[in-house]
Formats: C-alpha cells, sequence, structure tokens
C-alpha cells in the first residue's frame, strides 16, 4: 500500500485563474455542456442550441454548416468570484489534434462521456492522451436523462477505457425509469433537478440511504487504495471526517491517481452546478500545472500558445494559457527561435467575441494580437532562453487531395491561404510534387480535408478544386537491347549530327538509373558525353508507357562525330532518339508503388481490417496487441498506393470512427494484366 501522502486542501483557494478543457467523442455534448456552463455562471442570458446555430461555441461557418466542432472554441466565465476559462475541444478523431495543442497547459479536463458502449474506443482513445500527458481529469456523464441501466453497469464498462480507477461521485435517483436528481456521495445528500435551475436537497428515504451507503464505501475504498490512514479507518469501521474525504478527493485527482465521475444533462442544466463546485474546490490551479511542465521559477512571464486564429478583419490572434508572470499589450516576447515578437492586443475570448484588456496574469487564457512568427504549440516568454514546454507533433496524414485554384489569378493568393489555414491547424500539411506538378493538402480524413476547403472558399475568397492525387507509377524494362540514336539534320550553314550506340539493360528493383561510357578511340568525344545522358534523362521521365523509367542501366559504347556539324544539342538529341527508339523493344511494364502500414484498430474489429485490407490487394504480413492500449490490435500489412486513396472512409467506418494508420513507401512491384491496361489508358486520356 502506497505512504499517506499530504492532502490538500479542499475548499477553494484563492489563486490564478483556471483553464478547463472540455474533451470527449464526438456527439457527447460537449459545446452544449460549455452553453449550459456559461448560462449558470451568467455569462450568457438564455442558454443556445447546437441545432439552432446560437451557441457561444461552434460559432464558425463550417461549424455551423455541419453541426459539429471543428476546432476549440474558448470562453471565460466568473463562477463564485472566481475566472475559468473553458476549452471546447473537437470530439472527431479528424481534428483531436485540436485538442493535442490544447490539454497540456490546461490544469484539469472535463472528459464529457455518454452511456453508450459503442463510444468506448473513442473515449480510451481521449483518456489515453490525457494519462500519457497526466492530466488531471474527471468525466462528465452527459445524457443522464436518457441513460437506461444500472450506473454500476455503466461503470463496469467504462472501466477498460481508463487505466486508472473510475470513482463514482454521484447516484443517479431514478423514479419511473426517469433520472429525477442524484445522491452526493461526499456530501452525503440527495438533489432533485430542476430545469436550467439550482437542484433542491431532498431527504432520502430508507431504500436510497441503503444504495447512499453501499456506493459511498466502494467510493472510500478506492480512495484508500492510496491513503493508509483512510484505509485503517474502513477496516475499523470508523466513519472518517468529511473533510478528509474532500481532501482525498482533491489530492488524488491533482495527482491523476483516481478519475471521479459526475452526472448530469447538459441539455436541461442538471448537474452543472454540482460540476463547477468539484472544479472550484478540486481542480489544480496554475502553479501545479507549470510544475507539471517543468516550468522553473523565475520572474518573467511565460505563456503557451495552445491555438492561432487568423481572423478576417484583425490579422492573427494566438490563444494563450500564462503559466507565469503577466503579460501586458505591447510586451516584447520570444518564442521558439528566440526572435522578439511585440504583441499587438491582449484579448479576453468569449467564443467569437473578443474583449481588450489592458494585461492578465497567471492563469488566464487570453487572445495575444499580432504575434506573426509565433505557432501554435510555441511557449513564449518576455525572456530569451526559458525553452518549450511542450513538444506535439502533428500526426501522420491519412488522406490527400490535389487542390488548385479554379482561376489562374488565385493561385499566389490560394498558397499563401493553404499556409494560414496550416498555421491554425498543424495537422494540415501541403507537399509540391515536381513529378506530377500537383499540390496535394494532407490531412486527417474526409471531413477534414473538407472543411479545409470550405475556409479556403468562404474565408478567404478562393474558389478550389480538388481531386484524388495521382499515383506514383513507374515502369522499368524486363530485356536488354542494343540501340542505334543517330540525329543528322542540314538546313544551310552548319548542320547538326550526333551518333551514339546505346547498350540498355534491366537493373535490380530499387536500383535507379545508371549511365556509364565505354567509349575507345575518341568515337564520340569526351566533352559530348555528358549531354547524351542528358538526352537519355530527357526521356526517361516519361517512357514508352507513359510514365518515369526507373532501374534501367545506359552504357554507351559506340558512335561517331562530325568535326564540323556535331555539337551538345546534336548529340543530346541523338541520345533521346536512341533511348526512345530502344525502351519500347525492351519490354516496358508498368511498376505500381507498395506501401507499408501499420493499422491501429480495436480488437475487436481487427477481422474487419483483415478483410477490408484483402480487399484491396492487401498483403496481412501480421498482427499484434497494440503496446500500452488494452483492447487495441496493430495490423502490419503492404498494400498498394492505389488501394489507400479512401482507406481511412472504410476503415473508420468499421471501427466506430477511431481507426487509423501511419504509413512509408516500401518498394515498386509490377502491375500487369487489366488493371495495368486500365491504368494506362487512363493516364493516356488525361495526357490528352
Amino acid at each position: 500500500m502506497p505512504d499517506t501522502h499530504n492532502k490538500a486542501n479542499s475548499g477553494a483557494e484563492t489563486g490564478a485563474a483556471r483553464c478547463i478543457a472540455l474533451v470527449g467523442p464526438y456527439l457527447s455534448g460537449k459545446t452544449t455542456l460549455l452553453e449550459s456552463i456559461l448560462a449558470r455562471t451568467g455569462a450568457v442570458t438564455r442558454q443556445g442550441k447546437v441545432s439552432d446555430g446560437n451557441t457561444v461555441g461552434d460559432a464558425s461557418p463550417e461549424a455551423r454548416s455541419h453541426g459539429m466542432s471543428v476546432e476549440v472554441n474558448v470562453a471565460t466565465t466568473d463562477f463564485m468570484g472566481d475566472s475559468y476559462t473553458f476549452v471546447d475541444c473537437p470530439g472527431s478523431i479528424e481534428f483531436l489534434h485540436e485538442a493535442r495543442n490544447v490539454i497540456p497547459a490546461v490544469d484539469l479536463a472535463v472528459v464529457v462521456a455518454e452511456a453508450d458502449e459503442k463510444k468506448l474506443p473513442a473515449l480510451q482513445l481521449i483518456l489515453k492522451e490525457l494519462e500519457d500527458l497526466g492530466i488531471p481529469r474527471l468525466i462528465f456523464l452527459n445524457k443522464i436523462d436518457r441513460a437506461e441501466g444500472n450506473i454500476r453497469d455503466v461503470l463496469a464498462w467504462l472501466q477498460p477505457a481508463s487505466s486508472q480507477p473510475i470513482v463514482l461521485r454521484q447516484l443517479p435517483i431514478w423514479e419511473n425509469d426517469i433520472v429525477t436528481g442524484f445522491i452526493d456521495l461526499a456530501l452525503e445528500r440527495a438533489f432533485v433537478y430542476r430545469e436550467h435551475a439550482e437542484s433542491k436537497v431532498i431527504e432520502m428515504n430508507d431504500a436510497a440511504k441503503a444504495e447512499e451507503i453501499d456506493a459511498r464505501f466502494s467510493m472510500l475504498e478506492k480512495l484508500a487504495d492510496y491513503d493508509d490512514e483512510l484505509m485503517e479507518q474502513l477496516l475499523s469501521d470508523i466513519e472518517p471526517p468529511r473533510d478528509k474525504v474532500f481532501d482525498d478527493l482533491t489530492t488524488e485527482l491533482r495527482e491523476s491517481l483516481i478519475v471521479p465521475l459526475l452526472t448530469g444533462s447538459a441539455e436541461h442544466g442538471n448537474g452543472i452546478l454540482r460540476l463547477m463546485k468539484a472544479l472550484r474546490h478540486e481542480a489544480p490551479f496554475v502553479a501545479q500545472t507549470a510544475e507539471r511542465l517543468g516550468l522553473a521559477a523565475g520572474s518573467g512571464a511565460v505563456a503557451q500558445v495552445m491555438k492561432t486564429f487568423h481572423t478576417t478583419h484583425g490579422g492573427k490572434l494566438s490563444v494563450a494559457r500564462i503559466l507565469r508572470g503577466t503579460l501586458s499589450d505591447g510586451d516584447t516576447v520570444y518564442g521558439a527561435k528566440d526572435e522578439d515578437e511585440r504583441i499587438g492586443g491582449l484579448f479576453t475570448l468569449k467564443g467569437q467575441e473578443a474583449s481588450k484588456t489592458a494585461n492578465a496574469n497567471a492563469g488566464d487564457t487570453v487572445g495575444l494580437g499580432r504575434l506573426e512568427g509565433i505557432a501554435t504549440g510555441e511557449t513564449i516568454s518576455t525572456d530569451k532562453g526559458v525553452g518549450q514546454l511542450v513538444s506535439v507533433a502533428p500526426p501522420a496524414p491519412v488522406l490527400g487531395k490535389a487542390i488548385g485554384a479554379r482561376e489562374r489569378k488565385d493561385e499566389v493568393k490560394l498558397t499563401s491561404a493553404i499556409h494560414k489555414i496550416i498555421d491554425e491547424d498543424p495537422s494540415l500539411s501541403l507537399e509540391h510534387y515536381q513529378e506530377s506538378g500537383e499540390m496535394v493538402l494532407f490531412g486527417q480524413g474526409e471531413m477534414h480535408l473538407r472543411v479545409a476547403q470550405e475556409r479556403l472558399t468562404g474565408k478567404f475568397a478562393i474558389d478550389v478544386e480538388t481531386r484524388a492525387p495521382r499515383v506514383g507509377y513507374k515502369e522499368t524494362i524486363r530485356k536488354s537491347i542494343v540501340q542505334r540514336g543517330r540525329h543528322k539534320k542540314q538546313s544551310g550553314g552548319h548542320g547538326q549530327f550526333g551518333d551514339v550506340v546505346l547498350e540498355i539493360r534491366p537493373l535490380p528493383r530499387g536500383a535507379g538509373f545508371e549511365f556509364t561510357d565505354s567509349i575507345t578511340g575518341g568515337v564520340v568525344p569526351k566533352q559530348y558525353i555528358p549531354s547524351v545522358e542528358s538526352g537519355v534523362r530527357d526521356y526517361l521521365s516519361s517512357g514508352p508507357l507513359g510514365f518515369p523509367v526507373v532501374d534501367i542501366a545506359v552504357n554507351l559504347s559506340d558512335g561517331s562525330y562530325h568535326t564540323v556539324d556535331s555539337s551538345d544539342m546534336a548529340f543530346r538529341t541523338a541520345g533521346r532518339i536512341g533511348i526512345s527508339e530502344g525502351l519500347p523493344q525492351c519490354t516496358p511494364v508498368l511498376l505500381e508503388p507498395i506501401m507499408q502500414v501499420e493499422i491501429a484498430v480495436p480488437s475487436e474489429a481487427t477481422s474487419k481490417v483483415n478483410t477490408i485490407v484483402s480487399q484491396r490487394r492487401g498483403q496481412i504480413l501480421g498482427f499484434d496487441a497494440r503496446p500500452g492500449w488494452n483492447g487495441w490490435d496493430v495490423v502490419q500489412a503492404q498494400m498498394p498506393e492505389a488501394e489507400m486513396r479512401d482507406l481511412i472512409v472504410e476503415l473508420r467506418s468499421a471501427t466506430a470512427g477511431v481507426g487509423s494508420y501511419v504509413y512509408r513507401f516500401d518498394h515498386l512491384a509490377e502491375l500487369t494484366g487489366k488493371l495495368a491496361e486500365q491504368v494506362i489508358e487512363n493516364h493516356g486520356q488525361e495526357a490528352a
């Protein structure tokens, strides 16, 4: 049993403002919870609804259009004299990276869940992120008015999603199959819900009291696992003082030893006040958050940038949590590159409303204007050399779309706009492919890229078009040949003359291109040999089948020249003629890229994923338990690049929206038969 640790004061402390992240699976009700909190604390006069499009959160056109969070929403409010900033994070896995940049700097995460076993993998995904970072967390079991069955059953299937014990804090009161209130197991009081009003204390009947005693003892047993004194009291049938129970709840929450579970209904405003009181008494303060991040004591101000917005009229806005000191409008700060940036405006935030303020203190979460050189995820300070407290690598892309402006005049504007949306959302990335001439925008899924396109159109007024990017097909040869290439032209004055003999042969897969010469007797002067190679390379960019040629060797073995008419250009042309006439006789064959793929999925979906891979001409190499993940597997496979274009869509459909993968190029493999014929035909039509 662990040694008894010092217990934190369970009462509210006088200190800095709190920052709380609202996280949870898609459609669990996070934005509604934010709205309910703002209504309960008086920050808004009337609670809006997501369905009505009038909430403080999800106010962007893209969020309103799709009825879902597509970026973080920030709102600050006051409760019982203390300041709280809530950061509502998207629940979809496609926008999960938004939360990754937020949660390191928050004091606590409220995990919004519901009694729906189908969402357990998504809940585990979120809890694992929090566990890995050591973020204190509690679960708010939302939509309790729609829940069915015993709360103990819900707790039983929730527990596998968390590596730390989930501790039931409230016991729902059922009447005629309807949840009418709850029993607070720490306070030992019963409350009845009232619509959008404070719950009312009621007397417990004998049955409810017996159930409360049993549930409370279970809660105390879990707390006692980390407190010797409490364990001794329970073994001796001594009722622990209520203050001690709250001290244990506070300390063990702050040390991420337990995950308390509270219940309520955000839509009806039920359980909100009790949640706020739990946050007020038990959530850590910024000093503990700074300590968790490894921030040493010092005099200068330090802040962590959680999110970047490029506003239409106000320019760049960096949302930052101040971890130490005070920041004021006009202060000079330094980021990862230790280059100076001047704060051009300091704002408190409530959704898309920004109110100017002169300064902000440790604990506050504010918007900082015009920090052009500062990126999302950076640590900034008024002193140089503080270093970066957080390192959040962007996730590997899973879907790409070739993107371009419909009108040529918008091409430069498009590139600039894409860089701005990547600044806002680092899980997007842009690649330029010289071979295909394409610009490809990569992201985390179909909706992710759709929202990015909508922002380019709506926010930046650029009409864009997208399509599936071209697959990186190549071609090679199967047999060797010797081919002469001769270029002779007479058009008055000096003519053009170049004559070469090329030995063409295949190379092993992955060897690339090799050019040599075995010229003797100066039949091709040395100064012209590089020109012959250039001519050969000119043709290899598009071979007999229309694709770049790889894995061949060309040796210049013979030739002739004219003392007057030969030139670099003549031999370059002769080299191109020789290779273009020779390759079609070498039995050209199409090559397709094969990718090494590592797919992470819940174990119950592994067989489905194996089927998906096989149907897409993939080869299963094996699968194993995912290290550190209870009930997850990692499937290793090789798949053709052509079959991966929409793989993520089918994968997410088969895994309740949580499957993902990473991939890398592995090798080129021959593609023959009808598939190859179709690829060549389609390529020819595109080139026509």
